[in-house]
């Protein structure tokens, strides 16, 4: 039987924090349930000496992949001998010999590598790869877009869906994205910062949240143009959204319904074949669960999560899935062929940012995780966590916690598996992208997990491996030739702000958050330089809506605040934080005179404008929504029916959006405002 101390020292040994901080700093330790679970979830045995086995079975192995750091020094080797002889194929031809050096501790070690890559381990008659990476990610300097026209540069953030364009159909879409390029780029703009773009759900388009897709290789095909492959389409008029919301049932069936006229016409296509062939089985398995999960559920609406299928289809190499999929051959080719098209449109977008001036073009969102009912966790079943989902603890904003319900890889099985599902999601992110961003950055480092049926407040930290996952990063960023921004915003581990500058990583900076101990907003010199600049994200209320309040009135009407007391407090405390905001406006000389009115908030944005543009940050970006001085988010955390996420469209299409006097305004005062450069 397992000693409640032989658990807590298993599970510190594998990575889960038995304890940890709150935000009033009070340790809080994990209960010996929750351990229980998150050590069942990551394949371990429940008592503690099978388990510790285990453990040291894999230790003691060469594991498929080992990271390190091109430059002076080599990387330990597990499960190998110091003096074993070994034999090195360096990517592109080269090859090294010689003998396992003794290191710092007595362990093994491979000698420096000066060469980026992928390489081939031989000892012996064993052999694994050795990914060498860069010390860091690429930067704007390498990309040689540190500075645009003489100043920092800038870059617009946008929500794909809430596009407009022509033949749209109600959902904005990747020639929306191209079309907002165009006219971006001919304004001085660096980048577009695009919205998740992952697969959701094609059988139910009723669920459209980004951040909990399906699949996070694979994309959303009602984002796919058909003008991007087969040119100019006949008009197919939609009806306007009502109040400028989209019905996303409505709209997706319309979308859909063109998708299929198309394959009709185009399932031959040649580039189609050449994709699919190139995609492989990783495709077809998301082609054949988009058509499993359609099939089942017009049979039974309560089949809605994989698990809860019929046995022989809850494998996707099962005899059941075969069969499916050789009876409903021309269903799962659709699938693959609204990949293809929506692929196609992605890159199109990419090539008319570049090809209008901008020198990153854009910016792909990648999500923390997906849904547990979806594509990905379906298909990978052995790289991700059953029974534990990913979430948040207790905080201030949620006293209670939070519970994503999002699935996360293994750690454990990272390792195991070479860390082949972590390169196939960076591949993904970085494909027709000039830059990532990685949202809730720290899962790098560590995620909270909360075991199915205990609440958000019931999980544990579990440790990732950073040191492999930013090499990984850094690597393939590299080879992208793409930038990486990392969401370092809320409780983070110590120290994390320093490990991500090293790795040469963009952190976030929003200006709702850049306020003093004293209430005081720090000026934008005082701003992180290894960082983006930012008015607001889409969690957070636009400029608009912060100024008139908008935020506190939401949430008082959905009843997310515990009493009229609250209320109260935080409508009081905002008087108090515009007062301090339009003062830091003041100092940095982004404004003058005095302090507008709640109604005159456009003004404001200007101000917030010149104010975020003047920072010292690497990058300043501007979502659209601050560029048009619109009052409400795009997502408001806490609700789901009750707030109108992930629905809102733009006024006016992608294609011109920018040329009224006042957004051309706005976008001119922005660039202005950022620093110039001096050469070297």
């Amino acid at each position: 039987m397992t000693t409640d101390q032989e658990l807590r020292d298993m599970a510190e040994a594998v990575g889960i924090a038995t304890a940890w901080r709150d935000v009033r700093g009070e340790e809080k330790h994990v209960s010996p349930e929750t351990l229980r679970a998150v050590l069942a979830s990551l394949g371990l045995p429940p008592e503690a000496r099978e388990a510790q086995a285990t453990l040291a079975a894999l230790a003691g192995r060469l594991p498929p992949l080992i990271t390190l750091t091109v430059g002076p020094d080599g990387a330990p080797i597990p499960g190998a001998t110091v003096g074993q002889r070994f034999r090195l194929e360096i990517e592109g031809g080269d090859r090294i010999e010689g003998h396992l050096e003794r290191g710092w501790g007595g362990e093994p070690r491979l000698p420096a590598i000066s060469t980026p890559g992928y390489h081939r381990l031989h000892l012996d008659d064993a052999h694994c790869i050795v990914a060498a990476a860069p010390p860091r990610c690429l930067t704007l300097a390498d990309l040689g877009a540190a500075t645009h026209g003489g100043s920092l540069p800038w870059a617009l953030a946008a929500q794909i869906y809430s596009l407009r364009s022509p033949h749209d159909m109600g959902i904005g879409d990747f020639g929306g994205v191209a079309a907002l390029a165009h006219a971006a780029g001919r304004r001085g703009c660096a980048a577009i910062a695009v919205s998740p773009a992952h697969a959701l759900f094609a059988a139910d388009p009723g669920k459209y949240g980004p951040y909990s897709p399906s699949s996070r290789i694979y994309l959303n095909t009602l984002y796919a143009d058909p003008a991007a492959v087969f040119g100019a389409q006949p008009p197919e008029p939609a009806p306007e959204p009502r109040d400028g919301l989209i019905d996303w049932p409505d709209a997706a069936r319309r979308k859909q319904a063109r998708l299929r006229r198309l394959f009709a016409e185009a399932a031959d296509h040649p580039d189609f074949v050449a994709y699919r062939s190139e995609a492989g089985a990783t495709l077809e398995a998301h082609a054949r669960f988009e058509a499993l999960h359609a099939h089942l559920l017009a049979r039974d609406p309560g089949l809605w999560h994989w698990r809860d299928w019929p046995a022989e289809f809850q494998a996707p190499d099962s005899p059941g899935v075969r069969r499916f999929a050789r009876d409903h051959a021309t269903e799962i080719a659709f699938h693959a062929f609204c990949q293809w098209l929506a692929d196609a449109s992605r890159g199109a977008a990419q090539q008319a940012a570049r090809e209008a001036g901008m020198p990153i073009g854009l910016i792909a969102d990648l999500a923390v995780g997906t849904d547990g009912g979806g594509s990905h966790a379906w298909s990978h079943q052995r790289a991700i966590l059953p029974d534990v989902t990913v979430g948040a603890p207790p905080d201030i904003f949620s006293p209670l916690g939070q519970d994503w319900g999002l699935t996360a890889f293994s750690p454990l099985e990272m390792r195991a598996g070479g860390f082949g599902a972590y390169l196939e999601l960076l591949r993904a992110a970085f494909r027709h992208a000039g830059g990532v961003r990685v949202d809730h950055a720290m899962g790098l480092q560590r995620l909270w997990v909360v075991p199915r049926g205990a609440g958000p407040a019931e999980g544990a930290y579990l440790r990732y491996p950073i040191d492999d996952l930013l090499r990984l990063l850094a690597l393939e960023s590299h080879r992208h030739r793409a930038i990486v921004i990392g969401e370092d915003l809320g409780t983070l581990p110590d120290g994390f702000h320093g490990r991500m500058e090293a790795a040469g990583i963009l952190g976030m900076r929003v200006l709702w958050f850049e306020q003093a101990a004293d209430g005081g907003f720090r000026p934008p010199r005082d701003w992180s330089r290894n960082a983006a600049a930012m008015t607001t994200t889409h969690d957070l209320p636009t400029v608009v809506g912060w100024w008139q309040g908008r935020d506190i009135g939401w949430r008082s009407r959905l009843g997310l605040f515990p009493d009229a007391a609250t209320t109260a407090h935080e409508a009081e405390q905002r008087q108090a934080d515009r007062a301090a905001l339009w003062t830091a406006f003041l100092e940095s000389g982004a404004a003058t005179g005095d302090q507008p009115a709640e109604a005159a908030a456009a003004t404001v944005v200007e101000a917030a404008l010149a104010h975020v543009g003047g920072s010292v940050c690497a990058l300043a970006i501007l979502p659209l929504e601050d560029a048009l001085a619109l009052p409400e988010q795009p997502n408001l955390p806490g609700t789901v029916e009750q707030h109108p996420n992930w629905r809102r469209r733009l006024p006016g299409e992608a294609s011109t959006l920018l040329d009224e006097p006042a957004v051309a305004r706005r976008l001119g005062q922005l660039a202005r405002a950022r620093p110039q450069v001096p050469p070297h």
